[in-house]
């Protein structure tokens, strides 16, 4: 071997030897692999999604989507990322399902219709129901003292003029637009739709919101709405009557962003000024409620608003800013002009929601209160939110968008891989399908007790570690570098847990 001199030191030049087929870099396949036949998900999927093909050979539905969604647990972010993965010998046969080939799993990706769809909801429901039942008692009476429901809808620019199902949005992108409804506090997606870059999400939440709900395990659901706690929260781009109507037909209580009307600020203008109070855990913001719902939402509707002193010169000149779309107009133009020291950045939020120092029906004169039952001895009296609490409640919104975050980042929904409408929605659904198998594989083997990884972190400590794959005995042996590793301990806890019936 050639001897190179530099600096004081003798360095050996290196040489490329054989390939070696027993070494891969994603060994953490092994636990995804014992996670999904411990929870049975491919079979889930299957009996949920129903047959793609005539011939009964093959992949399954609940294959392909395993198969893309282990591709982006792995870091692949496009289809071809399928062929690079069928590469690695040992990391193949460490994995529970087939790595497909890219144009397989494009093919049967388009077989999936409304119908199919459909069944995928229900099998995440099946999936979501067994998972949260293996869960410790403890964690489940969190789960159980507040389900949320929370609506949103993300982006996706794309490229090229063939794509189908996309359009321009209001930032002049080609774009898809993923609409998701999530479980808040177990962090699982349960519904979800892909739009167009301009379609309006208002018509669709309704539907959406009956769909997320019919995903929480029934006893979760139930205990909830015994102590009021089932709630929904959107933004203002869900601003609309018909979803407020929709969750109290539900059972729950609703919290949606308005938009900045006229109306809304002349509620605003009415506020005295020793209404105001201050938010939790927002400094120099204030919270107030004011007396005024609009026209035609459910009866108990009032509206919370809140408030951030911005100095002037804090505020930008360029009119395009957003900030300057929160600040009422008469403000903005003294605080531009130098005649005021500053102004007040301000948001409204609609809601039904009871708090206990303000009526819970503004508008109306409240009927007399029957006297409360006494607890049962050990029973815990029923929560009575505060006006701040709603509000710093509303504000934990930004968990859905956590989750709209890992499904881009820590899969691989920031792109749409195909022209074909279908073959994007499979895409869609394997991104979400991956985020909820993270959630349910930290949860399940308690590694998230100080925090819940986010997915490029999940690859770095577990999914992507390099090993030699070694066969004896009749068994696999998986060899990891020196140093401590964390797929020992979560393989350990996984297979403590209960097999799937």
């Amino acid at each position: 071997m050639k001897r190179v001199r530099g600096r004081g030191r003798v360095r050996k030049r290196v040489r490329i030897g054989a390939p070696d087929p027993s070494l891969t870099g994603t060994s953490g396949v092994a636990a995804l692999a014992e996670f999904i036949e411990k929870l049975d998900l491919v079979g889930r999927l299957d009996r949920g999604i129903g047959a793609i093909k005539e011939r009964e050979r093959g992949a399954t539905a609940g294959q392909v989507l395993v198969s893309l969604a282990q591709c982006q647990l792995l870091g692949g972010d496009v289809l071809a990322a399928l062929d690079r993965q069928r590469q690695d010998v040992a990391g193949s046969a460490l994995s529970a399902v087939p790595v497909l080939a890219s144009t397989t799993a494009a093919g049967l990706a388009r077989r999936f219709g409304p119908a199919q769809l459909a069944g995928l909801e229900g099998a995440v429901a099946d999936l979501t129901g067994h998972a949260v039942g293996l869960l410790p008692a403890s964690r489940r009476a969190v789960l159980a003292a507040a389900v949320t429901v929370d609506l949103d809808s993300t982006d996706v620019e794309v490229y090229g003029p063939t794509k189908q199902g996309v359009a321009y949005n209001y930032h002049g992108q080609r774009a898809g637009r993923p609409h998701l409804g999530t479980w808040a506090e177990a962090g699982l997606t349960l519904a979800a739709e892909l739009l167009a870059g301009n379609e309006d999400v208002r018509p669709r939440a309704a539907d959406l919101l009956r769909r997320v709900l019919a995903g929480i395990p029934e006893d979760i659901r139930s205990a909830a709405a015994d102590w009021d706690r089932l709630r929904v929260r959107a933004d203002a781009g869900y601003f609309t009557a018909d979803l407020a109507h929709a969750a109290v037909a539900a059972g729950c209580d609703f919290a949606i962003a308005a938009k900045r009307n006229t109306a809304m600020w002349r509620a605003y203008a009415a506020i005295p000024e020793d209404a105001w109070g201050a938010a939790e855990g927002m400094p120099g913001a204030q919270v107030a409620a004011v007396d005024y719902a609009p026209q035609g939402w459910p009866p108990h509707t009032y509206t919370i608003v809140r408030r951030v002193r911005i100095e002037a010169e804090d505020i930008s000149d360029d009119p395009r800013s957003r900030r300057r779309r929160t600040i009422e107009t008469n403000q903005l133009t003294l605080a531009l002009e130098g005649a005021a020291t500053h102004a007040h950045a301000v948001s409204f939020i609609v809601t039904n929601i009871p708090a206990n120092d303000h009526p819970a029906n503004p508008t109306e004169p409240a009927e007399p209160a029957e006297p409360a039952e006494p607890a049962e001895p050990g029973e815990a009296a029923a929560p009575v939110a505060s006006i701040t609490q709603v509000e710093s409640w509303f504000r934990r919104r930004t968990d859905i968008e956590d989750r709209i975050r890992e499904a881009k980042l820590g899969a691989a929904l920031r792109h749409l891989p195909s022209g074909d409408h279908a073959i994007n929605t499979v895409w869609m659904w394997a991104a979400l399908l991956a985020g909820n198998i993270s959630v349910l594989l930290q949860a399940l083997t308690g590694i998230d007790q100080r925090h819940r990884a986010h997915g490029a972190r999940l690859r770095h400590e577990l999914l992507c570690v390099p090993a030699r794959l070694v066969r004896h005995g009749r068994q696999l042996i998986l060899r990891l570098p020196p140093g401590q590793q964390l797929l020992p301990t979560v393989l350990a806890r996984i297979r403590a847990l209960p097999t799937a019936a």
